[in-house]
């Protein structure tokens, strides 16, 4: 049986047995999520201790990776240029419409205090009160600190600066010192995969712990999170279309039919990478890229560029935040935007689960939410995945036509300059 398949036997389990028991006796299922509590608990201690040395480790990797990328010509730094405009309207688009989705949905009544109740263990989480607060506190005045503080905004821009600074120093010396990074990167996710193995057991005594709470409710709750999940993702794969259309030069009916092989691969096999035959068949073929963009940007794409990644993150910090009665500020939704964009760049090579784990914690953490529900969150996610693939592919194509329209015109100023200069001549 695969692990997706165990963790969702573990969350359907938790799920009946929790609301066997608060249907049953109202006490008892209060006991019984009392008992059960630590061990979820304990579950997710273990995945949380790897967070910081695997983000710091990712967020250097993914800056030195993006660099070697775009030292590699003109048209790999347009693509970075336009991964990261992407990124950031993705991240954008999840931190306006998550909160205002979910504010015209009802919540199970008493689930606000039993949530509080069950996570009382992350009162300690914090973040700051304004946005002035914020802009003050993102460069730390001690790295180590924020780090032992799980501050992890002002910890990747440290790790951003270093990032930066290692791409400044000798080869030989960058190239040791990047060694090291990708082996603490390894070590950590060799961890989680450790702690992922337990996985069932530690979802099944959350979901449990908490259906015996909240009751039916629950399952009224689940479903708010896949469907929003899925608007998301929805949402931003519509969006890409106009955007190929004016910036990539496209017309609307002959992208979306060129794309809709690719799309159809990755809504069957969830994976990017497989896809990316498919992809290449429908930019050079199709849509008649030129085949130097192409070969260059879209294995790009499929490696640091992930689009759905920013708009998951935040989405899953909304949803923690409308479950647990939270209104969340500017500052925490800025906060959360700009750590989801930096950190889905360094993360698009983990396998799904670790990379659930690793890339959410982070962004929850920095907006000040209790962590408990991602347990929960990591059994209900592969539905939303198929969906997330789609919209993956989707921009992966839509970069590959702003790129090759600019690679184009360029080309064209060039053909007409060429003439101009030999008469001056």
């Amino acid at each position: 049986m695969s692990t997706t398949a165990r963790v969702l036997l573990g969350l359907l389990l938790g799920a009946l047995i929790g609301l066997l028991l608060a249907w049953w006796d109202a006490s008892v299922a209060t006991r019984v999520a009392d008992a059960v509590q630590p061990i979820g608990r304990l579950w997710l201690n273990a995945l949380q201790m790897t967070v910081v040395p695997l983000v710091a480790a990712l967020v250097i990797l993914g800056v030195n990776t993006a660099r070697d990328a775009a030292a590699s010509g003109r048209t790999a730094r347009h693509a970075i240029v336009c991964f990261l405009v992407l990124l950031s309207i993705g991240a954008a688009l999840a931190a306006f419409a998550a909160p205002l989705l979910l504010s015209l949905l009802p919540r199970p009544e008493g689930l606000a205090a039993s949530l509080h109740s069950a996570n009382a263990a992350s009162a300690g989480l914090s973040v700051p009160a304004s946005l002035g607060e914020w802009f003050t506190a993102i460069i730390p005045s001690n790295a180590l600190a924020a780090a032992a503080q799980s501050a992890m905004l002002p910890l990747v821009v440290f790790a951003l600066f270093f990032g930066f600074a290692v791409a400044r120093i000798e080869a030989v010396r960058r190239q040791r010192l990047l060694e090291l990074v990708q082996a603490i990167a390894d070590v950590m996710i060799v961890i989680v995969r450790w702690v992922l193995w337990v996985a069932p057991l530690g979802v099944f005594a959350l979901v449990l712990a908490v259906c015996a709470r909240v009751g039916g409710g629950m399952l009224g709750v689940f479903g708010t999170y896949i469907g929003l999940q899925i608007a998301l993702y929805l949402a931003m794969t519509l969006l890409l279309y106009p955007v190929a259309v004016f910036a990539g030069g496209e017309r609307l009916r002959r992208f979306a039919s060129a794309i809709l092989p690719a799309q159809t691969i990755a809504a069957s096999t969830q994976s990017s990478l497989a896809s990316l035959p498919a992809m290449i068949e429908s930019a050079g073929t199709r849509l008649g890229y030129p085949l130097p963009v192409t070969s260059l940007v879209l294995p790009m794409a499929v490696s640091l560029f992930r689009i759905t990644s920013p708009m998951q993150y935040v989405g899953v910090a909304a949803f923690i935040a409308w479950a647990h009665g939270i209104d969340l500020s500017a500052a925490q939704l800025v906060a959360g935007a700009a750590l989801a964009v930096v950190i889905s760049m360094g993360s698009v090579g983990l396998p799904g689960q670790v990379s659930f784990m690793a890339t959410n914690m982070p962004v929850v953490q920095a907006m000040g939410l209790p962590v408990e529900p991602l347990g929960v969150l990591l059994a209900l996610d592969t539905i939303p995945d198929v969906f997330a693939t789609v919209g993956n592919v989707t921009a992966d194509l839509t970069a590959t036509s702003v790129v090759a329209h600019r690679h184009v015109a360029e080309r064209d100023d060039a053909v007409e300059v060429a003439p101009r200069l030999a008469t001056e001549d």
